[in-house]
């Protein structure tokens, strides 16, 4: 799949070129991974990289729900996925590793989501910019030169690089909302305790 028609597509559109048979999640999810690796060394916005167990879930029998397929990042901040660290962006937490995955994850799982990392957040996501001493800084997609916004900017450059469609994020005082205005998307603040985390 070249990068122009994975581009064509968002997430819906990608699970529905799955439904199909156009297209595999393991095509979706490789898709996503060259991408990453194109631009993630300039963006620094996935700050875990699960590629090999994402292609494996990918190779699986994923639930048919309607992200069936589509490669999903989670936000590197207080969302517990198995197996995988969980840092908060700060030094103090660095060590973590999830022995369960959230509520929330255990929702991306079964809308067919396909997991495969984390991305960039500052330190308890306190600030409106993405940088921290633990995971450094995550740049603009659309200038280097400039910062993603936060605390959901890892999320914000991913989808704003064309890695992928769609990713998690939170928002307590415009941690969606400010990376979507910084990186040219549309971000949503959900109605309060409306997910788990």
């Amino acid at each position: 799949m070249s990068f122009a028609e994975y581009a064509d597509h968002d997430g819906l559109g990608l699970a529905s070129l799955v439904k199909k048979g156009e297209v595999t999640p393991l095509e979706l999810v490789d898709a996503a991974i060259e991408r990453a690796e194109r631009h993630n060394g300039t963006l620094n916005a996935i700050v875990y990289e699960a590629y090999d167990e994402a292609r494996e879930a990918a190779k699986g029998d994923l639930p048919d729900g309607p992200f069936k397929g589509v490669p999903f990042l989670i936000k590197d901040l207080g969302t517990e996925v198995k197996g995988w660290p969980r840092t908060s962006g700060s030094k103090f937490v660095a060590n973590i590793v999830d022995d369960h995955d959230s509520t929330l994850v255990q929702r991306f799982r079964a809308a067919g989501t396909v997991l495969f990392g984390k991305t960039n957040t500052p330190e308890y996501g306190i600030t409106g910019t993405t940088e921290s001493r633990l995971l450094g800084p995550c740049r603009n997609p659309w200038d280097p030169n400039r910062i993603s916004g936060g605390s959901s900017g890892g999320a914000a450059s991913a989808v704003g690089a064309g890695i992928l469609p769609l990713a998690h994020a939170s928002d307590g005082l415009g941690s969606i909302r400010i990376p979507a205005a910084c990186c040219g998307l549309v971000g949503m603040k959900v109605t309060r305790d409306r997910n788990p985390q």
